[in-house]
């Protein structure tokens, strides 16, 4: 099947939102390369589910193409269409399943030696939908937050070492209170700043009372989804015959009410916890690595203003079979877990800085219970250190005045 065949019946199975968006710009889809089209409806056929920032640069994307003549249309998709498409693959259901029609081109294009040149037309094509649309930077400046440490009683190793040449190193918070205050601070942005998705919380145990208007995720409450998608993983893999393409289709297939995901409704919320556990690698099973995964999936999906991470001790490494079925009461690395956490809180802080109105942006990360903290912003001095006494509400003002 080409592009240009398209038909209003192949959407009948998509979600209402992305099938009114499929219909609505039929005439484009057919108008672009059957790579480029199922691109597109890989996007597309989530749209019911994606966050309002994902909907905004899909539909700007439409526009965009909509807009630009016959000669320009033709220049910016040039060189899609001469990519070597095998029959077995161009006969794909594409339209039902983008995303499996996308992963065995790439596999085509490793092989017959083009992947490169489609990353450089990808890119390319994408430069060129953000030159001329733009995401709008925040309405406030983006603040990240990172707690790491919990359950660390002491610890006199570097800490924050990645980022420490952008920001201020204190060395004097009195942690009273600090995680309470750091909450109340995601409470108070939400309030003065309402929008959906916009304030995040994203917890490696249980959470706090999550604030009115902040989207939370938390690895404890995910207790049952996880062990349910453990249960499925682990079946299929035991199964006999069963490879990585078995799993990743399982996952590929899955729905959030398979193993038990439900936020009161909030299907945009349910979909993306479910992401989370089947695209993230130990997501399912290390706390760390949920946290460090659900802020970059939020970061980059959501482009939220504010986020507050929670990182917790994680188990100990096992053997997979033991991974597969975990203990009721694992094992845990406190320090191990620090480790993990200080680099999953600098690789938050990067992500955040490739989001619009990255130069306003700040990012503080406290040694939670302790007198260490690392604050990033434009009020900060950058590779300084500070054994001014203050506490974490201080610091906070501080750094976002």
């Amino acid at each position: 099947m080409r592009s240009s065949d398209l038909s209003p019946e192949q959407f009948r199975s998509y979600p209402p939102q992305a099938k009114r968006l499929a219909l609505a710009n039929l005439a484009l889809l057919r108008r672009v390369p059957d790579v480029v089209a199922a691109l597109l409806l890989q996007e597309m056929i989530n749209y019911d589910w994606q966050f309002p920032a994902e909907r905004q640069a899909l539909d700007g994307q439409f526009a965009y193409l909509n807009t630009l003549d016959a000669g320009d249309f033709d220049r910016l998709l040039s060189g899609f269409d001469q990519l070597r498409s095998p029959r077995q693959i161009r006969h794909l259901n594409w339209v039902a399943t983008p995303n499996v029609y996308m992963e065995d081109l790439a596999a085509q294009l490793w092989a017959t030696g083009e992947f490169e040149r489609f990353t450089a037309l990808a890119d390319r094509y994408v430069s060129a939908v953000r030159a001329a649309r733009p995401a709008p930077p925040p309405p406030v400046p983006r603040l990240g937050i990172a707690i790491i440490g919990g359950g660390v009683t002491a610890y006199d190793g570097p800490l924050f070492e990645k980022a420490r040449p952008y920001g201020t190193l204190f060395t004097n918070v009195n942690p009273e209170h600090g995680s309470a205050a750091l909450v109340d601070a995601v409470a108070a942005r939400a309030e003065a700043h309402p929008a959906p998705y916009a304030h995040w919380y994203i917890e490696g145990g249980l959470p706090a009372d999550t604030p009115s208007g902040v989207s939370c995720l938390a690895y404890g409450s995910l207790t049952a989804p996880r062990s349910a998608l453990l249960r499925k993983m682990d079946a299929t893999v035991k199964s006999g015959g069963a490879g990585p393409e078995a799993l990743r289709t399982l996952m590929a297939q899955m729905q959030p009410a398979d193993i038990g995901i439900d936020f009161a409704g909030d299907a945009i919320l349910n979909h993306f916890a479910l992401a989370v556990l089947t695209l993230g690698s130990g997501t399912q099973i290390y706390s760390t690595t949920f946290v460090q995964w659900a802020a970059r999936e939020s970061l980059r999906r959501a482009q939220p203003w504010t986020v507050l991470l929670r990182f917790t001790p994680r188990q100990r490494q096992e053997s997979l079979d033991e991974l597969l079925s975990p203990s009721p009461h694992p094992e845990l690395d406190p320090q191990g877990s620090l480790v993990d956490a200080d680099m999953g809180a600098y690789y938050t802080w990067l992500n955040q800085q490739r989001l619009p109105g990255a130069d306003q942006s700040a990012f503080l990360v406290w040694f939670e219970g302790h007198r260490r903290a690392l604050a990033i912003g434009p009020s900060m001095a950058r590779g300084t250190e500070s054994p001014s006494p203050c506490n974490i509400k201080q610091l906070l003002k501080i750094l976002t005045e």
